[in-house]
């Protein structure tokens, strides 16, 4: 099949079942017909945001406690009874780390999940001190992980055996860590918290680009440049992901951010002097380097009126008031991360404790309008909050 996985209708040995390739429409249907009336799916998908532009979903994998799939999505042009697999509340969908993939699968199949259970969140719950994958499948399961394929190109075809298997395991062995995490949950009285994160995962979408901001401003180190270097890091910017594009391969292997800094900070003007930015190897100048200088030229070009500017920020008046109440939310938060045995962002993100600082709220029930703030956290910990909000600070108590 050409374009797609060169593989047989067979299975990969994995341990301690077996793998099925799916690598056609009819054989998808079967899969999907066999799967409805399971209680839980574990699911994950493949990338290659590493290698591709525009990236997108080119592996997936579908885990029963019996059986696992993997799916060639370039051979498997309808989605639609796998969306409506995963919306369906009666099935339980594992992932670990599911943001991305929910993500993707919304943007490219319009996919929502329904019941979700995170391992990943599930992990930060418990204040595991390893919350990826294969440092918890080796703690819980003694599975050790091969990474040799962490970065492999899942756009290629054919896949290996072994990379299909690779890829298998990660599916393969979430229903029952599924099992120990919850469990473990259960008995710590968490279940409930980790299960209103879950919901709110259910939501999310892959989010369009800001276009209020260019995006070569948010680069590392641009908003540090002025005029004329600006210009310059804006049209190579524009050259890089306009090749990235049409070539349908990740930015970075065009050209890295270092040498677009550093051209713009002192452009070459020739091929020898592009000879000497570090950065720019000799496929890349033999290839490209007319259109790197090209783009400098065009750049060198702009009259000094038209060159970039950075838009001013309002700046936030000093406000002294504030930056205690958050000092003393940000002091009662880690109090309470400690005590409940959690890092400091799973028991409250600093964001959401700027919201309260900015609210000032006076009781629990006023905390229920700020955003980002869990039920769980205003039941567990919201009186601590609204008493550090409003402690009158030392120096006022002593007047």
């Amino acid at each position: 099949m050409t374009g797609h996985l060169e593989l047989p209708a067979r299975t990969v040995a994995t341990s301690p079942t077996e793998v099925e390739v799916i690598a056609d429409q009819p054989a998808f249907d079967r899969l999907i017909d066999a799967l409805a009336g399971e209680p839980l799916l574990a699911v994950d998908t493949e990338a290659a945001s590493f290698h591709r532009f525009e990236d997108r979903v080119y592996l997936l994998q579908v885990s029963s406690r019996a059986r696992t799939a993997v799916v060639d999505p370039l051979a498997v042009p309808d989605f639609a009874r796998f969306a409506r697999l995963l919306a369906d509340p009666s099935i339980e969908i594992i992932f670990h780390d599911a943001d991305y993939d929910l993500r993707l699968l919304q943007r490219q199949y319009g996919i929502r999940a329904a019941r979700l259970f995170d391992t990943r969140i599930a992990a930060q719950f418990l204040n595991e001190p390893g919350i990826g994958l294969a440092a918890l499948l080796e703690k819980h399961l003694g599975v050790v992980l091969n990474k040799k394929f962490q970065r492999a190109d899942w756009s290629a075809r054919p896949l290996s055996p072994e990379m299909l298997a690779y890829a298998a395991t990660d599916t393969h062995h979430l229903p029952t860590l599924r099992d120990l995490l919850r469990s473990e949950l259960e008995s710590r009285g968490r279940l409930a918290w980790v299960e209103e994160e879950f919901a709110l995962l259910e939501g999310v979408a892959w989010a369009p680009t800001d276009a209020a901001e260019p995006s070569y401003l948010r680069l590392k180190g641009a908003k540090a440049l002025k005029g004329r270097e600006l210009a310059l890091l804006r049209a190579l910017f524009e050259w890089r992901e306009g090749t990235a594009r049409r070539l349908d391969r990740a930015s970075f292997r065009i050209l890295n951010n270092e040498p677009l800094f550093a051209m713009a900070k002192t452009p070459p003007r020739s091929l020898e002097e592009l000879q000497r930015v570090r950065g720019v190897g000799p496929e890349t100048i033999a290839r490209r380097g007319g259109e790197i200088l090209d783009a400098i030229e065009q750049a060198m070009a702009i009259p000094e009126r038209d060159l970039p500017r950075l838009p001013r920020l309002p700046r936030r008046p000093p406000d002294p008031a504030f930056d205690a109440r958050l000092e003393r939310l940000k002091v009662a938060r880690n109090l309470v991360a400690q005590r409940l045995e959690l890092a400091p962002g799973v028991a409250c993100p600093n964001g959401t404790l700027e919201e309260i600082a900015r609210r000032a709220p006076t009781s629990v029930v006023e905390l229920e309008g700020v955003p980002g703030l869990r039920r769980w956290q205003r039941n567990e910990f919201g009186e601590e909050l609204v008493a550090a909000s409003n402690a009158v600070p030392a120096a006022d108590a002593a007047d």
